[in-house]
């Protein structure tokens, strides 16, 4: 047996709920930038980069020197949420160069290291301010696993784990979902009509694009008038950019494309820098009601991360990742277009940036085609994951950093793997 197929010990030690692993059998032992590598040598080109954690690739040459100064330096590793220099220095780059540039006035809170932990901050303050218990999410939304976030998410495996009912949410038929419905008029009605039996929310939860839900970017037009619905009714904007932020969509903030300025933003993964765990909830300075300690977490002072998520921040502006982004992404487009038309009839194609969803639900609403296509991927040097309804959408997501070649490498091998699939 390969080495790289010995998995044995995962299968048997290991609990059940594992996931990702089951869709590539071998172990990974190093990455570099665009490309991961197994035991046996063999290379993979990563287009699936931490579901978003990786937005710079692995194992940045720069993030790392960073980091590597900083542990050979004994600085402060774990602190809670004390006074240290690594989170003073992140605070003034991020103010300095990422709020200020974009206009932007928020206080920044770390929540814990996870992106789930940012949404339950921002469903409890939501909920603090506002004094009510409901809120509005889209359906086809993923937000996470813990309890709050996990009424927002609608996959329904997802949901089964609970154990608990996941009240407090009315899920809200996303735009794409029905082009007939005019979805913030019927948001609209259930807040004005006497007779909706809706409370009026809290907050309206929503990414601008929807990743796990099959990669759905949201109309600009519609985004905007979210934000003008939120105004009119006293209901604050929650965005959770966590997986499609710093600068996937060709923004930092996914939702500058829109012009819009939420209450509330969610991030995690990418500002971790390095893949490490980080998070932050941006609040508009009026809403930080919070009291002392009254949302904590243990690990929400994990100053490597800090560190790193600097770091990763300055590769961002000095690589211009959000230009190369909104510039390479016609050769995405290009690419999905061609794929689109080897089945114009049974294939969909739909992104933004470096978020792209080959849609093979017209396939088969199972997901088999799509599974056949992620394994034929990985047989031929590709990592990519599956999405949406049925998991029947194959997810693009290169890192922001890949050379040309490479990312016409890794779109060679996922059209050729669409084509067998459809016998083309």
């Amino acid at each position: 047996m390969s080495t790289s197929m010995n998995t044995q010990p995962f299968e048997e030690y290991e609990s059940q709920v594992r996931s990702y692993c089951r869709n590539f059998p071998t172990v990974f032992t190093t990455a570099k930038g665009s490309f991961l590598y197994d035991e046996d040598g063999k290379e993979y080109i990563d287009f699936f980069c931490g579901a978003g954690g990786l937005n710079y690739g692995h194992n940045n040459e720069y993030i790392k020197e960073k980091v590597l100064e900083y542990l050979q330096s004994d600085g402060v590793m774990h602190a809670l949420d004390m006074y240290t220099a690594p989170k003073r220095e992140f605070l003034e780059f991020y103010e300095e160069k990422i709020l200020k540039p974009r206009g932007l006035n928020y206080k920044i809170q770390f929540p814990g290291p996870t992106g789930t932990n940012a949404v339950e901050a921002a469903l409890k303050l939501a909920r603090k301010v506002t004094g009510r218990n409901n809120v509005f999410a889209m359906m086809g939304g993923f937000h996470g696993m813990t309890l709050g976030s996990l009424a927002l998410t609608t996959d329904a495996s997802s949901r089964a784990g609970a154990g608990v009912p996941l009240y407090h949410v009315t899920h809200i038929p996303a735009p794409y979902m029905f082009p007939e419905l005019d979805t913030i008029h019927y948001m609209e009605t259930l807040l004005t009509d006497d007779h909706s039996g809706v409370e009026k929310p809290a907050a309206i939860v929503l990414e601008t694009v929807q990743a796990d839900g099959g990669i759905n970017p949201f109309p600009v037009e519609w985004l905007q008038r979210v934000r003008t619905l939120c105004d009119k009714y006293d209901i604050l904007m929650i965005v959770d950019d966590i997986q499609v932020g710093c600068a996937r969509t060709g923004w930092f903030f996914s939702f500058e494309r829109a012009g819009i300025v939420p209450d509330i933003v969610t991030q995690s993964k990418s500002i971790g820098g390095y893949g490490m765990p980080f998070a932050l909830v941006l609040i508009k300075p009026e809403l930080d009601i919070w009291s002392p300690g009254e949302h904590n977490g243990t690990f929400r002072g994990y100053q490597l991360s800090m560190v790193a998520a600097k770091a990763g921040l300055e590769v961002m502006l000095n690589e211009r990742v959000e230009d190369k982004v909104r510039g390479q992404e016609k050769i995405i487009a290009q690419y999905m277009d061609e794929i689109t038309a080897l089945d114009p009839a049974r294939v969909r194609t739909r992104g933004i940036g470096f978020i792209w969803g080959v849609d093979l639900y017209h396939c088969d609403p199972e997901g088999k085609a799509s599974k056949q296509v992620l394994d034929l991927c990985f047989q031929n040097g590709l990592i990519v994951e599956r999405v949406g309804r049925g998991n029947a959408v194959v997810k693009v997501m290169p890192d922001l950093l890949i050379d040309e070649a490479t990312l016409r490498r890794g779109l060679d091998i996922l059209k050729n793997a669409v084509a067998q699939v459809l016998g083309k």
